[in-house]
């Protein structure tokens, strides 16, 4: 069984060492120059490639040079986890027993590229890892494996991909293997009036709005913790707020929503529109990650401030 691995994340880190033995080659989206120094650096994906020494086609798009080669590669199987692009039916058609792809919620509940930091943000109390044969439409193709996660309380965006990405990589080796010996099945269709889609997460929806309940800012603060981290405004500075906990309700003594009436050893008590959210871990613009009762004790004149 010859396996064509495409990833981009460290999501797909641990599935491709799971699958080692049976992958020739290695398919990743082409990292971007960033940073001051505008620099080009390997991501997670490419990095673990070159420690398991297998060869790495990196691709802006099927559209240029680097992909228009991937037809002579000649897999049996095409396996994508977390890969970023849609793969075009040119080359799904290319793997003698189809492709598949892991994808990370209750499939066809929350399709697209950011379903667990949704999950999160809209409260969901369990997801799944879904496991779909592809087809042309994106995470459309009939599902071959499903099996549901519980979220527990206090999960965030990061520790909830590490944890489905250790399973993923668990699950994927037997199902790789039914296929190798019995072919690909069919799987079960799924139904396109149940479908929910997952927007892209962009920057300024890490803002947070004081207006709406802790509850939704706390959700906010633990679906966005990678990126692009939860943030609010202090001074004309943004300040990254990457972990929180929700204070029993109780009277803020009228304080508008985020007011910081206090610093306790707890962390920063901001005024929410139900009652105060206590903001543990931040990052002020410019500066070092730090606790936030470190940084309350450094912010002269904090309590009273109003965020924005």
């Amino acid at each position: 069984m010859k396996i064509v691995y495409f990833g981009s994340s460290a999501f797909s880190v641990p599935s491709m060492y799971a699958l080692r033995d049976l992958i020739t080659h290695v398919v990743t989206k082409k990292a971007k120059p960033k940073g001051r120094g505008y620099v080009t650096e390997a991501g997670e994906v490419k990095r673990a490639a070159v420690d398991l020494q297998l060869p790495v086609i990196e691709i802006e798009s099927f559209r240029d040079e680097a992909s228009q080669g991937l037809r002579d590669l000649a897999p049996d199987l095409v396996v994508v986890v977390s890969f970023g692009l849609i793969i075009p039916k040119w080359f799904l058609d290319v793997p003698l027993r189809g492709a598949i792809n892991v994808h990370p919620s209750a499939l066809p509940k929350y399709r697209g590229p950011s379903p667990m930091q949704w999950a999160i943000w809209n409260g969901e109390t369990e997801t799944a890892i879904s496991i779909i044969r592809m087809n042309e439409r994106m995470d459309a193709g009939n599902v071959l494996f499903q099996e549901t996660v519980p979220l527990d309380k206090e999960e965030d965006s990061r520790t909830l991909s590490e944890r489905l990405a250790v399973r993923s990589a668990e699950i994927l080796p037997g199902l790789v293997k039914d296929i190798e010996e019995k072919g690909i099945e069919d799987g079960a269709a799924q139904d396109d009036s149940l479908a929910t889609y997952t927007p892209i997460i962009k920057k300024e929806m890490g803002l947070i709005d004081w207006h709406c309940s802790s509850t939704e800012i706390l959700r906010q603060i633990r679906a966005l913790v990678d990126w692009p981290t939860a943030y609010t405004i202090l001074d004309g500075k943004l300040l990254k707020l990457y972990r929180g906990s929700i204070r029993e309700a109780q009277a803020v003594g009228g304080a508008e929503p985020g007011t910081v009436v206090g610093v306790t050893k707890a962390g920063m008590d901001v005024a929410t529109l139900d009652g105060l959210l206590t903001v543990s871990e931040v990052q002020l613009e410019n500066k070092k990650k730090m606790s936030a009762v470190d940084f309350g004790r450094g912010y002269r004149g904090l309590v009273g401030r109003r965020l924005q």
